[in-house]
């Protein structure tokens, strides 16, 4: 109940004019109760009728996670921001919220759950280890993709299939299924370089925030102040980079396969794109 009504007022962040990124004083009671209330079941036997509400409430606060940012400007964000280990927190309890899988087992018959079976069996899906068909030649020079690649020898593969799955969909095509399967890859030497800050990894993830923040208000709310931090970030080190640079607004590869958005939007800093 109370990671449920802290989603609920997250979602009214979104819902304002100016959505905010800082939770309210309501907002972090009920996620700490929430969290409190989850850990103590955890320590206790774990019955059939637990197993929904430890699920439910794991997804929650992963999206509360995801959704909350301790910064209201891009340049108080990670990766503008200096480094600490707070960084990359909501992957954390993305991953938290996974280990708890085959103890609530969702796909189970008697589970509410159940119903999303599809949808999860996307997500677990195993993206392609070799083949980049379905990677633009664009977004493969910039990852240093090709026809040898694996993920062996390429840590961007997966991630840039992933991003590649949802670039050029329209909006309301997009699901909470696919854009998990961009956070899914971040693992392994892909994730060491996204913390590490390696400006492709940080341009796969940017290309991510401006597609699925336009698309899952959650995503949103973090997107709106994390993406044009790494705008800003990739701009200030890494300007001689020119096959980066491309992608970010103003440049010839901007906004591909998606031209009703202005690239003033995300240059302004204020105005990242929010789907109603």
């Amino acid at each position: 109940m109370h990671a449920s009504i802290a989603v609920a007022l997250a979602y009214d962040r979104h819902l304002k004019p100016t959505p905010g990124c800082r939770r309210t004083l309501d907002e972090c009671y009920h996620w700490s109760r929430s969290t409190a209330l989850l850990n103590r079941r955890l320590k206790e036997p774990i019955k059939t009728k637990d197993k929904d509400p430890i699920w439910g409430a794991a997804a929650a606060l992963a999206v509360l996670s995801f959704s909350s940012l301790d910064a209201s400007a891009p340049e108080e964000s990670w990766p503008l921001k200096p480094s600490d280990s707070t960084d990359l927190e909501w992957l954390r309890m993305g991953k938290g919220k996974m280990s708890l899988w085959d103890l609530a087992n969702p796909l189970r018959p008697d589970s509410i759950f159940s119903i999303m079976a599809p949808t999860y069996a996307y997500l677990h899906a195993p993206l392609p280890d070799k083949a980049i068909y379905d990677i633009s030649e664009t977004l493969a020079t910039v990852c240093g993709l090709g026809d040898l690649s694996t993920t062996g020898n390429n840590p961007y593969l997966h991630a840039a299939h992933a991003v590649s799955q949802i670039q050029d969909l329209p909006d309301d095509q997009v699901t909470i299924g696919l854009t998990e399967r961009f956070t899914g890859s971040i693992q392994g030497p892909f994730e060491y370089l996204l913390r590490g800050k390696d400006p492709v990894a940080l341009l796969l993830l940017y290309l991510w925030y401006h597609k699925a923040g336009c698309c899952i208000w959650w995503i949103g709310l973090r997107a709106r102040i994390e993406c044009p931090s790494i705008c800003a970030y990739l701009r200030l080190y890494h300007k001689g980079n020119s096959t980066v640079q491309a992608f970010l607004p103003g440049g010839p590869l901007a906004d591909r396969g998606n031209q009703s958005r202005s690239d003033s939007q995300l240059a302004d800093f204020s105005l990242f794109p929010k789907r109603q």
